[in-house]
């Protein structure tokens, strides 16, 4: 049984990211330059844009964080972008959700330059992505790719069930699978919560890929023998047992699915670490664009 290991494939790309800039510097070329928009003080946000700043300096990006009150005005925000767009310096940005009841989502992700759109909200690159055209794609569902793809494991002509729908992580990610592409070409099929014999359909997918939000949901029980399990969820349950007092786990029940699969990624420590990565992808896409 393979144990896909997320944080040495990430780390994989960083230093081929790495090398990238050493070769722009060689050239006399600015550095790839990541923004963060966050609003508010939410501590799991501000860890994220940390870890976003760590890591673009482990790269040798640029990264700069803007952020805004929680009762910023919905004006002074999409003026905000307004001044990200038109920074030649800037490559692209992310905006760290949810955003405050007061501001529409809808017009703060149709006010972001598609070319900057680091996070593929922007209806014109969620278009290409349907599309099979090429895009910026969202760092989660792309970093799964690239760590099925990384492992070794064949996507094409297998049979993949996405179980998860969102509009981040289940509905694009089951677009790249499906797509027309050497690292795809699967066949894909798409579950809920509220699927009808969920179970069944679990256990015919070749490759299990779990973004339902529910702890531990999946047992031995939905998946085949000899499967590939992705579990894209990550949660932090109360375990009066462990020292801290709680632990980190997946959508999937680890420990009892592991024993039926031929690869399996762990929580933490799988697909986590590969969101980052791609996203620092992105970057060095974006920044390529603008000077071909």
């Amino acid at each position: 049984m393979q144990i896909i290991d997320g944080k040495a494939i990430a780390l994989e790309i960083k230093m081929e990211l790495a090398q990238e800039v050493k070769q722009l510097l060689e050239h006399g070329q600015a550095v790839p330059h990541l923004a963060a928009v966050i609003v508010g003080s939410d501590g799991a946000s501000l860890t994220y844009m940390e870890s976003i700043k760590r890591n673009c300096k482990e790269v040798g990006y640029i990264a700069s964080v803007y952020q805004f009150p929680a009762n910023v005005q919905e004006a002074e925000l999409l003026a905000a972008l307004d001044f990200l767009n038109q920074d030649d310096e800037i490559d692209g940005y992310i905006i760290q959700l949810p955003l405050p009841k007061h501001i529409s989502l809808e017009k703060v992700v149709e006010h972001v330059d598609y070319n900057k759109d680091m996070d593929c909200f922007h209806p014109f690159n969620t278009g290409k992505l349907m599309l099979g055209q090429d895009a910026f794609f969202p760092a989660t569902p792309y970093g799964t790719i690239e760590l099925i793809k990384r492992a070794g494991i064949e996507i094409a002509g297998k049979h993949c069930v996405m179980v998860g729908r969102s509009n981040i992580v289940g509905k694009p990610l089951a677009m790249l699978l499906a797509r027309n592409h050497p690292d795809a070409n699967a066949t894909v099929t798409v579950c809920h919560s509220k699927t009808a014999n969920l179970q069944e359909i679990c256990r015919q997918a070749d490759i299990l890929l779990v973004a339902i939000g529910k702890p531990e949901m999946i047992t031995a029980d939905y998946v085949k023998q000899g499967a590939t399990v992705i579990d894209i969820g990550i949660h932090r349950i109360e375990d009066p047992d462990s020292e801290k007092g709680y632990r980190i786990c997946g959508d999937v029940k680890y420990d009892e699915v592991a024993k039926k699969c031929a690869a399996i990624t762990p929580v933490p420590g799988g697909v986590g670490p590969m969101t980052m990565s791609c996203l620092l992808l992105n970057v060095m896409k974006a920044c390529k664009s603008t000077r071909n």
